[in-house]
């Protein structure tokens, strides 16, 4: 990047994202890859040196999906269940050499010792401490002694909420330590009704429908959602089906038994899933707890109005009035009666959508890059 005349050495980076070698890389994967086009974006609007040059660290994998991100990349000879057991136990440390070492969740490593740079490390959630019922105790006790890792050892904490700012201090943070950047919406692919439209047709979807997506797992709240589907049913104007996308993490996700009206199309993602949100009459979305939520912001991308829970920042941290009908995730009453208010009111739906639309306007990916490259390079 020049300064008028003078140039500035760009600000080197580790990031280190081995989330992308999971199987399931969730809505951390997305941040890792919403980063990254962010970073790009950056690049090419500016036209000039780079702010930062990133380089990719993760453990070994033949063939590499991460070549397609067009990033140097760093690789442990480790597979990847070893080097995360290993950063854990501070055997393994990222390659010195770099100003800055950037773990995309609480999987990081520790820097070097000599010539490490400084360490930041994204906090999505504290999502295990608000309810420990939704995680395994196994889960619980890593994610607690990851966090006190990250506490002591990091330069700074990112958090994508004021919610998970709050916790984290609470937890033992420095508040100066602590930065909270939002996540983007832009990342989502064109639709193709065509493809969606054959998935629904598989499922035995022919009508309207309302759209549930995420991770099937505990904290998710799908069996309550799936309950207050139940009771909102019959006053919909039309005969509706829930239709359910996602992959399946672990424990009871309430799609066990069979529930009139509900269907589950399995993981979902480009053009494919684009379609199913732009094809829906509302979303839903009703966790537990989260630390931000990209989905709601996913389908108010498309124009569609949203119920979500009042545990969601990305829709409750907002200037104004909410762009979601928000619910309590506890009641399935209330929820239903938020899915009755939203799909049969075309005016609250109208305005809500209006809302979302405007909303996801300011979330990009663009600007949340510039952000993490400003942390960044004051750390350097």
């Amino acid at each position: 990047m020049r300064h008028g005349e003078r140039f500035v050495e760009p600000c080197s980076v580790l990031l280190a994202v081995e989330q992308l070698r999971r199987a399931v890389p969730g809505g951390i994967g997305t941040y890792a890859r919403g980063l990254l086009g962010g970073l790009a974006a950056l690049q090419v609007d500016d036209g000039s040196e780079p702010a930062v040059e990133v380089t990719l660290y993760a453990s070994r994998a033949t063939p590499d999906p991460l070549e397609g991100l067009g990033r140097p990349i760093r690789t442990s000879p480790l597979s990847s269940r070893l080097l995360t057991r290993a950063w854990d136990l501070g055997i393994a440390r990222a390659p010195s050499g770099f100003d800055v070492v950037h773990g995309v969740s609480l999987a990081s490593p520790a820097t070097a010792r000599r010539h490490g740079g400084a360490l930041v490390v994204m906090v999505h959630d504290l999502a295990w401490r608000a309810h420990p019922e939704a995680t395994t105790a196994r889960g619980a006790r890593w994610h607690e002694a990851a966090l006190r890792r990250a506490i002591a050892r990091s330069d700074a904490l990112v958090v994508p909420s004021r919610a998970v700012a709050a916790d984290l201090v609470a937890a033992g943070a420095a508040p100066e330590a602590v930065r909270i950047i939002a996540e983007g919406a832009d990342h989502m692919a064109p639709p193709d009704p065509e493809a969606a439209r054959t998935i629904l047709v598989a499922a035995g979807v022919t009508g309207p429908y309302l759209l549930a997506v995420g991770t099937l797992e505990p904290r998710k709240n799908l069996a309550r959602l799936i309950e207050a589907f139940g009771l909102a049913r019959p006053a919909l104007p039309e005969a509706m089906t829930l239709v359910v996308a996602g992959p399946i993490g672990w424990g009871r996700s309430g799609l066990g038994e069979r529930h009139d009206g509900v269907v589950a199309v399995g993981p979902l993602e480009g053009p494919a899933l684009s379609g199913l949100f732009a094809g829906a009459e509302a979303f839903v979305y009703v966790p537990l707890v989260e630390g931000f939520g990209l989905p709601p912001l996913e389908a108010m991308a498309f124009g569609v109005p949203v119920v979500a829970s009042v545990a969601v920042p990305s829709v409750i941290e907002v200037e104004g009035d909410p762009p979601a009908r928000l619910v309590d995730p506890l009641d399935p009453e209330a929820i239903a009666h938020g899915l009755r208010a939203v799909v049969g009111d075309r005016a609250v739906a109208a305005s809500l959508r209006q809302a979302g639309l405007a909303l996801v306007a300011t979330r990009t990916w663009r600007a949340t890059a510039a952000a993490h490259v400003a942390l960044w390079r004051e750390l350097r």
